[in-house]
């Protein structure tokens, strides 16, 4: 059997990672993963525990019992899209212990895709240089912030038409700062993935400009 193709995509919040993601991963017919889910997952769970997601002693535990099938409950999976376990997964995610509780999975993903797919698509903030390091393939997303916060904002005005575009574009840069400054696994792009910057692009332009350089590599 040969190994399966992994294709990381990392990058910041509202960048588009996910959309294109799950759009490779639906062409190429590969498993898809969304590993910021995980974080998210372990947030709310914190929060339905009555635990506080700054204490690390909680989040580790939350870490340490959650059940990825629990993301395929649709009142749970919901819950994660939501601004407040946005902000408190960027919180759980720089805690080395919460991290340390989730890789085996992640990798474990990616090694061994589910459904025997030939390969597998996961995104987040540090697949191509923590998580899968020998992916054949690596992009990096991003987006000017202000494009960003406005592509959150007007997705979680649906739940919330009082969330002003300040108060997203806040979280936005506080998010990105957290993230790429933690101590454990920041963002970052890795030294061979390809950047994307989805800035001006529309969904189907930037599918396209990822899928080919997608494809450059795996066809090596």
């Amino acid at each position: 059997m040969t190994d399966p193709a992994i294709i990381a995509v990392d990058g910041p919040a509202a960048s588009g990672k996910g959309t294109l993601a799950r759009k490779l991963a639906a062409h190429f017919n590969f498993a898809y993963l969304d590993t910021g889910a995980l974080y998210r997952a372990v947030a709310l769970s914190v929060i339905d525990m009555g635990g506080q997601v700054e204490t690390e002693a909680d989040a580790v535990a939350a870490a340490r019992r959650f059940d990825m099938s629990r993301l395929a409950d649709t009142d749970f999976a919901a819950a994660l899209r939501t601004a407040e376990t946005g902000r408190a997964a960027s919180v759980v995610a720089a805690m080395p212990d919460v991290r340390a509780a989730i890789i085996s999975a992640q990798r474990q993903f990616a090694e061994t895709p589910p459904g025997g797919k030939a390969g597998a698509v996961l995104d987040g903030r540090d697949i191509g240089t923590n998580i899968c390091p020998d992916a054949a393939a690596k992009l990096f997303i991003t987006a000017r912030a202000d494009i960003r916060a406005e592509r959150r904002w007007r997705e979680l005005q649906a739940d919330d038409a009082t969330l002003s575009f300040e108060t997203v574009l806040n979280d936005i840069e506080v998010r990105d700062a957290r993230d790429a400054g933690r101590a454990a696994a920041p963002m970052r792009q890795a030294e061979d993935a390809h950047l994307l910057d989805t800035s001006d692009l529309s969904i189907e332009e930037a599918f396209a400009a990822a899928l080919a350089l997608v494809e450059g590599k795996l066809n090596r």
